[in-house]
């Protein structure tokens, strides 16, 4: 397969994301006779799938694997069987280069994945309600460790007309969210979008938010017409109905690609350790002025973030939203990784026996 721009396979596939090291990739299996596409939608063991002879509906039954991150997802590259086959299905995916997981809510120890090969992570957040910056930043740590680039989006800006109300609201998220570009957006009035549209018009970007976060209407004022079904959220809350159901990629038609997710009211984090630090990047700096290079800090002394803390330089809610994000994320990971959990089991002795040799100690004086 020749990966010129001039080929039917590169002008097909382009905007959605196609190029010379997509083309490479493939190569092996083209001379198998397989098509490469990429999965637009997956529901229910199968996919859709758009492929230079257009979008086909394919089974992922070969490549149902016991590893739940190898599933197939929405932005996944894969090779599926030729025209005229019967069942048709996809018999490989190509190695992704990125992946947003988060992990089930069932008690099992699984990631799952959300979307693949994103370059873009758009957090979509409504100024409608009480900002959530803890939820602001579970989402940024887990689209760091994603390897895509977070952007936060604040949606319904013309529900805050106040401009000092709505710049202080702004600033609180960009605390909140270290090297990570923050907009404002209203899709009702257009403000913000040509800004958002020139940084998502090359390659694929996921938008992410709970439900009632503005996410379809978004996606709307992206795609220029009316693809995604809107439904109303509720004055109290600010939460709407789930109007996406499926997560779905469509092309827009500034360049790059959108895919769309369901309102996500679980966002678990999922190994995540190096993703809580790029949120959480200012406690990493100060942490490594600690006196102990274990600090936890907590009690030790020397500890240069409960410093920061005094002297007001690092907010109390930032620590403990690290504390909380970093102790989820090592659960997550001791559940699959038996050295973590002799590690905890150790640490956890360790509180245990400093708290009784304390309460000794108090008795006695």
């Amino acid at each position: 397969m020749t990966s010129s721009s001039a080929s039917p396979v590169f002008s097909a596939l382009a905007p959605y994301g196609w190029d010379d090291a997509w083309a490479d990739e493939f190569a092996p299996y083209d001379t198998e006779g397989l098509l490469p596409g990429r999965v637009v939608r997956v529901d229910r063991g199968q996919c859709d799938v758009v492929t230079p002879a257009g979008t086909v509906r394919a089974d992922t039954e070969f490549v149902v694997p016991r590893d739940p991150m190898k599933v197939v997802c929405t932005g996944d590259w894969v090779a599926v069987d030729p025209d005229g086959s019967d069942p048709r299905y996809v018999r490989t995916l190509l190695p992704r280069r990125t992946a947003f997981v988060r992990s089930t809510s069932s008690k099992r120890s699984e990631g799952q994945i959300l979307a693949a090969n994103v370059d873009h992570a758009i957090v979509a957040v409504s100024l409608a309600v009480e900002v959530d910056l803890g939820r602001i930043e579970r989402f940024l740590a887990l689209a760091w460790e994603s390897g895509a680039q977070p952007l936060v989006v604040l949606t319904k800006a013309d529900l805050v007309p106040d401009a000092v109300t709505r710049a202080h609201l702004v600033q609180d998220v960009e605390l909140s969210a270290p090297g990570v570009t923050v907009l404002t957006v209203s899709a009702v009035e257009g403000d913000g979008l040509d800004v958002l549209v020139g940084l998502v018009s090359g390659g694929t970007s996921v938008l992410l938010g709970q439900s009632g976060a503005g996410k379809s209407t978004l996606a709307n004022a992206l795609l220029g017409s009316d693809v995604m079904e809107v439904q109303a959220a509720r004055d109290v809350d600010g939460k709407g109905r789930h109007t996406t159901t499926t997560r779905n990629l469509l092309a827009l038609p500034d360049g790059g690609v959108l895919i769309d997710t369901p309102g996500l009211r679980g966002v678990g984090l999922w190994d995540a350790e190096s993703g809580v630090g790029q949120v959480f990047s200012e406690i990493e700096e100060l942490a490594e002025r600690c006196r102990f290079h274990d600090c936890a800090h907590d009690a030790e002394p020397g500890c240069a973030v409960r410093g920061a803390v005094e002297s007001g330089e690092l907010s109390h809610r930032r620590l403990e939203s690290y504390r909380k994000l970093m102790r989820e994320n090592q659960w997550i990971v001791a559940k699959t990784d038996a050295r973590v959990r002799a590690e905890l089991r150790r640490e956890w002795k360790r509180k245990g026996a400093a708290g009784r040799a304390a309460m000794e100690l108090k008795r006695r004086r």
